[in-house]
């Protein structure tokens, strides 16, 4: 592994810049920085990523193991139990084991077609019962299925879905028209999350998204793995009854066997684009029996501290989600999904991060929090539970630094920050990336909506500024063109996949560099008094407000 040149320069005096009218803290901390190692991060990632650890699913004897290495590793760099006397939070889901028949038949006027399960369709529900029976629900196409007023927008206007099943697209508007919506950034309009919590308040009965690969920014097979084993959900009082009785996603052939039945035209879907767009019956019927076994436990978000020298009831979080899928289909002969990138990258971060706190000569004023979260992977459950449910106030709690699957692939000139603009966390951020001669820049492929996929969402929906930083795309020596091509190789061989394993040729010297820039940003924070604010114009702003 390469060394960084970075390196050369912590022997010097490191000056960490405060907001206006905040005294200023100069420390040496090239201890501190030295702490951060590309041999700390690997070992970390290889028992984090092993098998023994069975792909780290909660609610398995994998979730126990991962719980417990992690609690080991926070009591040995020195921190405290981060709730009360213990390190966990008990996080209260519930598994549900859906097994759908094996074929989905819609039949129409002119026949009926069947779809093959996993192939061509996926199929679940949330409600915490044995069985799901719906037979003859009507058919109906709703464009993005999108409720909007802010942006004029409502594909539900004048529409009766009660006991109908909506069929509807992935993503918004803007990504197919930069005039709609917020553009190529895509809004939580666009979300697959929101489309099922959407179709539910409607009173549909069913909901399907229609796969599509630019628009989803993942593949069939990430849907397909994602859905092949038991999900996890929080649990609800009304045990998930007010959502639909079953949810989805049809594949792009499949989506187009359907509108063949219904003898519609796939040119209906660039309508459903354009804003006035109104739903239709597609005069198709289908339904579905699907058998399920539930299971209430608790699964762990597993809470660390390192109390602040002055302002100790003012918090900091660091945040990394432990979880990945587990033990799933088998592909290629490997059924382990390891999850190495995603997220024993973070968690690992988090251990090196909190071993530099621990080493910075002059100790935070504030304290600092390292949480490493459970059921990311299942719809963001641990960072909603923490952040409905928080151990500290949320009006004491600064900013959320948020790590989620950093990529090996050596140093970047660059940082993504993905939803760049919404707070004054970006200028923590670029002053950082300032110091190291690098810059911040947004995501390159805003219209995934990586925003709402990691767990800082959550804390910002709470009012909390959240950062979500990332590797960079312009590798030095190599340029973006390869660092660009290094994430889409990721994102299709191994992303959600048994292949997302430690690999011994990984560069972790960018890793390094980005770790000491996030611990930068986090320690600046951790010696002022200010509180970081949401930008005008940020949807979080008004939450923040409300703390």
């Amino acid at each position: 592994m390469k060394k960084t040149v970075y390196a050369l320069t912590l022997a010097l005096p490191y000056l960490f810049a405060c907001n206006s009218g905040e005294k200023e803290h100069s420390v040496s901390d090239s201890t501190a920085f030295k702490s951060i190692s590309e041999a700390g991060l690997a070992n970390y990632i290889k028992v984090l990523s092993s098998d023994s650890l069975e792909g780290r699913k909660p609610f398995s004897s994998g979730e126990e193991k991962t719980i417990q290495y992690i609690q080991q590793r926070f009591t040995a760099i020195g921190l405290q139990p981060g709730n009360g006397e213990s390190f966990f939070q008990e996080v209260p889901m519930v598994e549900i084991k859906s097994s759908p028949a094996e074929i989905v038949t819609f039949t129409g006027a002119k026949g009926k077609v069947d779809f093959k399960l996993l192939d061509e369709i996926v199929l679940g529900s949330r409600r915490v019962q044995p069985r799901i029976d719906v037979k003859n629900s009507d058919v109906v196409f709703a464009g993005f299925g999108i409720v909007a007023p802010e942006f004029n927008w409502n594909d539900y206007e004048g529409l009766d879905v009660k006991g109908k099943t909506v069929v509807v697209m992935v993503n918004d508007p803007g990504f197919y028209n930069k005039e709609l919506f917020k553009g190529e950034t895509m809004t939580y309009y666009g979300r697959w999350t929101y489309k099922f919590e959407e179709a539910a308040r409607q009173g549909a009965t069913g909901v399907l998204i229609i796969h599509d690969t630019n628009a989803a920014s993942y593949g069939w097979n990430v849907v397909r793995s994602g859905w092949s084993g038991p999900q996890l959900n929080l649990q609800t009082a009304d045990n998930g009854a007010s959502r639909c009785a079953f949810e989805g996603w049809l594949s792009a052939e499949a989506t187009k066997g359907l509108f063949a039945l219904a003898g519609v035209s796939m040119d209906l879907l660039e309508e459903a684009k354009k804003p006035g767009f109104k739903a239709i019956d597609m005069q198709v019927k289908t339904g579905t029996t699907i058998k399920q076994q539930t299971k209430k436990s608790m699964s762990n978000n597993v809470v660390a501290k390192l109390t602040g020298s002055e302002r100790p009831d003012e918090y900091i979080i660091y945040s990394a989600h432990w979880d990945h899928l587990g033990v799933g289909e088998a592909i290629e002969g490997d059924s382990i999904y390891n999850g190495a990138v995603d997220n024993a990258t973070g968690v690992a971060a988090l251990f090196e991060i909190a071993k530099a706190f621990k080493a910075a000569k002059t100790a935070p004023e504030r304290s600092v929090l390292f949480i490493a979260l459970t059921g990311e992977e299942e719809g963001l459950l641990g960072s909603e539970f923490y952040a409905t449910h928080p151990i500290y106030p949320l009006a004491k709690t600064v900013a959320n630094i948020n790590i989620d699957a950093l990529a090996p692939i050596g140093r970047t000139k660059d940082l993504i920050v993905t939803g760049m603009g919404q707070s004054e966390m970006d200028d923590y951020a670029s002053a950082a990336a300032k110091k190291q001669g690098r810059s911040i820049k947004s995501d390159s492929n805003p219209s995934a909506g990586h925003f709402f996929r990691s767990d800082h969402f959550n804390f910002a929906k709470v009012g909390v500024p959240a950062l979500y930083p990332s590797t960079g795309d312009d590798v030095v020596g190599k340029g973006m063109e390869y660092g660009l091509a290094q994430k889409e190789a990721y994102n299709e061989k191994r992303y959600h996949q048994p292949a997302d394993e430690f690999d011994e040729s990984w560069q972790l010297d960018g890793m390094v560099e980005d770790l000491r820039l996030f611990f930068d940003v986090g320690y600046t924070l951790s010696q002022q008094t200010d509180f970081p604010k949401w930008k005008e114009g940020s949807e979080f702003k008004a939450a923040g407000e409300k703390r």
